[in-house]
């Protein structure tokens, strides 16, 4: 059986769980639904050219609001998706130079990557945010493992390597974003071609740029995993957090 077999088994037979987003709404709300009205009822004849951004941005922005009420957390990646959009209704509706869009789409990732660069100095690296958490592992079985075979400095080294690849997943993501809008808008702003543009690099946006950004995040995940293997002496099946205590 493959790690990827096992953490998909060890992951059916977890305990009972808070109900988890829907990806296809999440794909319907935040990517199809404002492509297809940017792209075809943005124009005078239905909704109109800023009606158009406001309708379309509207169903990403009320899913986002809608996740933090049900959930009743602050969720700072979301928080950050949430202004992101913001700032591109305001930039489109104020008609400014689309070179602004570029600097948005490519800043907030980026920003996210030296954040995780940076917390590797602080007691709260943001590697243990997104991969190793209670939530997917029995953290304290992996940490008295480590110390029986004295290896706890090399599972930090493990840390930092993992930090290195998931901001270098973001600035993957920041590059690709801000290529994405400097070749796709080109348009003057306050135009339907403009607002079709913005719709086909919504469209774009997740095969161009969440799909290689994902691949690199799946690559550290499995990186751990690995790691956590070799230094424990653990097999995988036993430090993924099924809800049991052993």
């Amino acid at each position: 059986m493959t790690d990827s077999d096992s953490v998909t088994e060890k992951t059916a037979k977890l305990g009972p769980n808070p109900k988890r987003e829907s990806l296809l709404a999440n794909l319907l709300l935040n990517i199809v639904i404002p492509t297809v009205i940017l792209t075809k009822f943005s124009g005078e004849d239905h909704l109109g050219i800023k009606m158009g951004i406001v309708v379309a941005l509207a169903f990403p922005l009320i899913y986002g609001a809608r996740d933090f009420i049900v959930s009743r957390k602050l969720n700072v990646f979301s928080a950050l998706g949430f202004v992101s959009i913001l700032l591109t209704g305001g930039i489109s509706l104020l008609e400014l130079d689309p070179k602004y869009i570029a600097i948005k789409e490519a800043a907030i990732p980026g920003l996210i990557g030296l954040a995780t660069l940076f917390s590797l100095k602080t007691r709260y690296p943001l590697v243990k945010t997104f991969l190793y958490n209670d939530k997917v592992l029995k953290v304290n079985k992996v940490a008295t493992a480590l110390r029986e075979y004295n290896n706890e400095s090399a599972f930090e080294q493990t840390l930092r390597n993992a930090s290195y690849l998931i901001a270098g997943s973001f600035f993957l993501s920041s590059f690709l974003n801000y290529v994405l809008a400097k070749l796709i808008l080109v348009s003057d702003p306050g135009t339907v071609a403009f607002n079709e543009e913005l719709g086909k690099m919504t469209a774009l946006s997740f095969p161009v740029i969440a799909v290689p950004a994902m691949l690199v995040m799946m690559f550290a995940l499995f990186y751990l995993f690995r790691r956590i293997r070799q230094l424990t002496h653990l097999a995988l099946d036993e430090v993924i957090n099924d809800g049991s205590d052993n």
